[in-house]
């Protein structure tokens, strides 16, 4: 099933969960990431908080991308990862299209340089609309996010 939306930038956005044919055209990826029972994000300088993410480089896989991102931007060790889906942004330019990802983490190393962003946030909130908090970037406040929270939930990745 796919859901069609606007974002918060009102781009059209096309959202599809499961279907892991599409994996390998994900030319940028998102990962949710939990770590000892909390949420960890990334402090982005300019957008705020967000979970980890970005661009896959020439001669690497969307997965390999991820384990990359989570670590540039955290200093995190992934333990087990696993596919959620894909979804497009439609923006004036050309679609932006993007693999979700839900890591688990094995470790939090201080790296002491974390790429474009100021390192690691740990979060106790549930993520839902009525938590999300000024300071979250605006990828955080879309239905992509709450989408794949339910995802994750009824694949019972998280309770």
């Amino acid at each position: 099933m796919a859901y069609v939306f606007s974002d918060a930038n009102g781009n059209e956005v096309r959202l599809e969960f499961g279907n892991s044919a599409q994996e390998k055209n994900g030319k940028h990826v998102w990962i949710l990431c939990r770590y000892q029972e909390k949420w960890l994000l990334t402090k982005h300088k300019t957008r705020g908080l967000e979970f980890p993410g970005g661009k896959v480089e020439p001669g690497e896989t969307p997965r390999e991308a991820a384990v990359r991102e989570i670590m540039e931007e955290t200093g995190a060790t992934v333990k087990t990862m696993k596919y959620v889906g894909q979804y497009i942004v439609y923006t004036k330019e050309e679609p932006i299209v993007k693999n979700i990802y839900f890591a688990e983490i094995e470790d939090i190393l201080d790296t002491r340089n974390y790429h474009e962003t100021d390192g690691p946030a740990l979060i106790d909130d549930s993520l839902r609309p009525e938590s999300i908090r000024k300071d979250f970037s605006f990828i955080m406040k879309d239905e992509v996010l709450q989408k794949s929270l339910d995802y994750l939930l009824e694949k019972k990745w998280i309770s």
